[in-house]
């Protein structure tokens, strides 16, 4: 059974960090691409950074360029998003997904996390 296991999300101040998890199973982790989205309330689901697991080219939403940082740790089928200088903005449950071909824009495999709620308080 596939699986997507998010953690890490909290309450933090805004211009603090937190760094979230996704730990993977249930498929070759080396074949999928991996990504992390968020949904705030009342705005559509958002592609915030995504990552190939066999050459690890990441990609970033404009608006967390410089400030979010993916990464993956192979041995352990698990990716991390680093989240620095956080802005009340950037509140919204974030989710993340798995697809053998994964964009910003959506994935052509329906397997999804939980989702974690990340609040940035100004």
């Amino acid at each position: 059974e596939v699986q997507l296991v998010e953690s890490g999300g909290g309450l933090v101040q805004a211009g603090g960090s937190l760094r979230l998890s996704c730990a993977a199973s249930g498929f070759t982790f080396d074949d999928y691409a991996i990504g992390w989205f968020r949904q705030a309330p009342g705005k559509e689901r958002e592609g915030v950074s995504c990552i190939s697991s066999s050459d690890g080219s990441t990609y970033y939403a404009d608006s967390v360029k410089g400030r979010f940082t993916i990464s993956s740790d192979n041995a352990k089928n698990t990716v991390y998003l680093q989240m620095n200088s956080l802005k009340p903005e950037d509140t919204a449950v974030y989710y993340c997904a798995a697809g053998v071909l994964l964009t910003l824009y959506g994935s052509s495999d329906d397997y999804w996390g939980q989702g974690t709620q990340v609040t940035v308080s100004s």
